[in-house]
Protein backbone atom coordinates (compact mmCIF):
# COMPACT_ATOMS: atom_id res chain seq x y z
CA UNK A 1 0.00 0.00 0.00
CA UNK A 2 1.24 3.32 -1.01
CA UNK A 3 1.55 6.07 1.73
CA UNK A 4 1.33 9.78 0.72
CA UNK A 5 4.41 11.61 2.55
CA UNK A 6 3.82 15.45 1.96
CA UNK A 7 0.71 17.59 1.61
CA UNK A 8 0.61 21.00 1.22
CA UNK A 9 0.04 24.10 3.89
CA UNK A 10 0.18 27.63 2.63
CA UNK A 11 4.40 28.70 2.31
CA UNK A 12 5.23 25.81 4.56
CA UNK A 13 5.18 21.70 3.59
CA UNK A 14 3.45 19.00 5.78
CA UNK A 15 5.48 15.86 6.24
CA UNK A 16 3.50 12.19 7.02
CA UNK A 17 5.84 9.40 8.50
CA UNK A 18 4.32 5.99 8.48
CA UNK A 19 5.60 2.49 10.40
CA UNK A 20 4.28 -0.73 12.14
CA UNK A 21 6.12 0.98 15.10
CA UNK A 22 6.10 4.60 16.86
CA UNK A 23 10.19 4.45 16.51
CA UNK A 24 9.58 3.60 12.70
CA UNK A 25 7.02 6.20 12.21
CA UNK A 26 9.11 8.73 12.94
CA UNK A 27 12.28 7.72 11.40
CA UNK A 28 9.85 7.22 8.29
CA UNK A 29 9.43 11.20 9.26
CA UNK A 30 12.61 12.14 9.31
CA UNK A 31 13.38 10.21 6.15
CA UNK A 32 10.24 12.45 4.78
CA UNK A 33 11.91 15.75 6.30
CA UNK A 34 15.61 15.45 4.89
CA UNK A 35 14.56 14.41 1.60
CA UNK A 36 13.17 17.93 0.80
CA UNK A 37 16.85 18.65 1.51
CA UNK A 38 18.84 16.60 -1.01
CA UNK A 39 18.24 12.67 -3.11
CA UNK A 40 18.91 10.80 0.29
CA UNK A 41 20.08 7.91 -2.37
CA UNK A 42 23.58 10.03 -2.72
CA UNK A 43 24.11 10.36 0.57
CA UNK A 44 26.66 8.03 2.04
CA UNK A 45 25.97 6.91 5.83
CA UNK A 46 29.52 7.49 6.87
CA UNK A 47 29.21 9.49 10.05
CA UNK A 48 26.97 8.17 13.08
CA UNK A 49 25.71 10.96 15.61
CA UNK A 50 23.87 9.54 18.62
CA UNK A 51 21.71 11.65 20.66
CA UNK A 52 18.99 11.38 23.82
CA UNK A 53 15.84 13.17 25.11
CA UNK A 54 13.59 12.55 27.14
CA UNK A 55 9.81 13.17 26.63
CA UNK A 56 6.50 11.43 27.58
CA UNK A 57 4.00 13.19 25.25
CA UNK A 58 4.05 10.64 21.97
CA UNK A 59 3.22 14.23 19.78
CA UNK A 60 6.09 16.11 21.53
CA UNK A 61 8.42 13.82 21.36
CA UNK A 62 7.70 13.63 17.40
CA UNK A 63 8.62 17.52 17.14
CA UNK A 64 11.35 17.58 19.00
CA UNK A 65 12.72 14.42 17.22
CA UNK A 66 12.53 16.15 14.25
CA UNK A 67 13.97 19.54 15.76
CA UNK A 68 17.08 18.06 17.08
CA UNK A 69 17.66 16.26 14.17
CA UNK A 70 17.76 19.87 12.34
CA UNK A 71 19.71 20.79 14.82
CA UNK A 72 22.39 18.24 15.08
CA UNK A 73 22.79 18.50 11.13
CA UNK A 74 23.34 22.01 11.41
CA UNK A 75 25.69 21.65 14.34
CA UNK A 76 28.02 18.93 12.70
CA UNK A 77 27.15 20.48 8.77
CA UNK A 78 25.78 17.06 8.15
CA UNK A 79 23.28 15.76 5.91
CA UNK A 80 21.43 12.70 7.37
CA UNK A 81 20.31 9.48 5.58
CA UNK A 82 19.55 6.97 8.00
CA UNK A 83 17.34 7.67 11.47
CA UNK A 84 16.96 5.44 14.26
CA UNK A 85 14.95 5.59 17.29
CA UNK A 86 14.18 3.41 19.84
CA UNK A 87 12.45 4.71 23.19
CA UNK A 88 12.12 3.53 26.58
CA UNK A 89 9.46 5.22 28.38
CA UNK A 90 9.65 8.58 28.69
CA UNK A 91 13.80 8.40 27.55
CA UNK A 92 14.20 8.12 23.56
CA UNK A 93 17.86 7.39 22.01
CA UNK A 94 18.91 7.95 18.37
CA UNK A 95 20.89 6.79 16.06
CA UNK A 96 21.47 8.81 12.85
CA UNK A 97 23.93 8.77 10.15
CA UNK A 98 24.90 10.62 7.17
CA UNK A 99 27.76 12.68 6.04
CA UNK A 100 29.23 16.39 5.54
CA UNK A 101 27.50 18.57 2.57
CA UNK A 102 29.69 18.17 -0.54
CA UNK A 103 29.49 18.97 -3.96
CA UNK A 104 27.38 16.23 -5.63
CA UNK A 105 24.59 16.64 -3.08
CA UNK A 106 22.24 18.86 -4.62
CA UNK A 107 20.46 21.34 -2.26
CA UNK A 108 17.10 21.25 -2.37
CA UNK A 109 14.57 22.70 0.19
CA UNK A 110 16.10 24.58 3.62
CA UNK A 111 13.83 23.12 6.14
CA UNK A 112 14.23 25.47 9.16
CA UNK A 113 11.87 23.63 11.59
CA UNK A 114 9.47 21.30 12.72
CA UNK A 115 6.11 22.84 14.37
CA UNK A 116 2.99 22.01 15.81
CA UNK A 117 0.94 22.82 13.54
CA UNK A 118 -0.99 19.97 12.70
CA UNK A 119 0.68 17.58 14.72
CA UNK A 120 -0.78 14.46 14.77
CA UNK A 121 0.13 10.88 15.98
CA UNK A 122 -1.60 8.21 15.70
CA UNK A 123 -2.50 4.52 14.85
CA UNK A 124 -4.55 4.45 11.57
CA UNK A 125 -5.52 0.65 11.36
CA UNK A 126 -2.04 -0.87 11.69
CA UNK A 127 0.36 1.72 11.00
CA UNK A 128 1.49 4.48 12.83
CA UNK A 129 1.00 7.79 11.32
CA UNK A 130 3.18 11.00 12.39
CA UNK A 131 2.82 14.42 10.73
CA UNK A 132 3.30 17.93 10.98
CA UNK A 133 4.26 21.19 9.14
CA UNK A 134 7.64 21.56 8.74
CA UNK A 135 8.93 25.70 8.28
CA UNK A 136 10.43 26.23 4.88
Amino acid sequence: MKHENYFDHDADIGIIGHGESLESCFADAARVMFSLMTDLSHVHLIQIITFEFEEAEVELAFVTWLNLLIAKAQEHHLIFGDFRLKREGTHWHATVSGEKWREGLERGIEVKGATLTMLSVKKVDHLWEAKCIVDV
